[in-house]
């Protein structure tokens, strides 16, 4: 039987670019002798904090269902790990303090790809994200301030306001890998100014 269109399995578009160029690009431009030692996304950790709002239902089911449409998983709640009487929380309390969604395979590539070519362009005032959110491992940390960015969702749902934080998690990654993979992406970095 040929191979069409129809018969094949489907790719993301970021993970098939990144398997056919992104990987010999930047074996070739950071000098690794080995193709299977060249950072690659491993990970992506979507979360959000309920911080105040920890007794409001509410409100947490505007975060559950925000999270649930712009990643097509279930988020798990999260609960306080140790007691902090400033916050009022209390170690174990029933309340979730946050929720988190934990993205890998296809569904990791797809997010990636409609974060940086449908919902980035859509931030008010954006001059790019800050070259300074890595950690020593290479992982990236995105915070973005309001959900309405996604298009998925509908305006009735982006009435009630809350961040969101995205980790990218990089194997085999440091700062400047890692940089030069999320460039590849199509990441907008901040021009430095001097």
């Amino acid at each position: 039987m040929a191979d069409t269109d129809q018969t094949r399995a489907y790719t993301p578009r970021l993970k098939e670019l990144y398997q056919a160029q992104y990987a010999a690009q930047l074996k070739d431009e950071l000098g690794i002798a080995n193709v299977n030692n060249v950072p690659k996304l491993s990970k992506i950790v979507v979360s959000s904090g309920v911080g105040r709002h920890k007794d409001d239902k509410r409100y947490q089911e505007v975060v559950m269902n925000t999270l649930t449409k712009i990643t097509g998983q279930r988020p798990v709640a999260r609960q306080a790990k140790k007691s902090i009487a400033t916050f009022k929380i209390r170690k174990g309390m029933g309340a979730p303090i946050g929720v988190y969604v934990t993205l890998r395979g296809d569904r990791m590539w797809e997010f990636l790809d409609r974060l940086v070519n449908v919902a980035m362009p859509r931030i008010r005032d954006f001059h790019g994200v800050s070259a300074k959110s890595f950690d020593q491992q290479g992982n990236y940390s995105l915070g973005i301030s309001e959900q309405s960015i996604f298009p998925e969702l509908t305006f009735e749902e982006t009435t009630t306001l809350h961040g969101l934080e995205v980790t990218l998690t990089i194997k085999n990654g440091n700062p400047v890998a890692s940089r030069a993979l999320l460039e590849k992406f199509g990441i907008p970095f901040e021009k430095e100014v001097k």
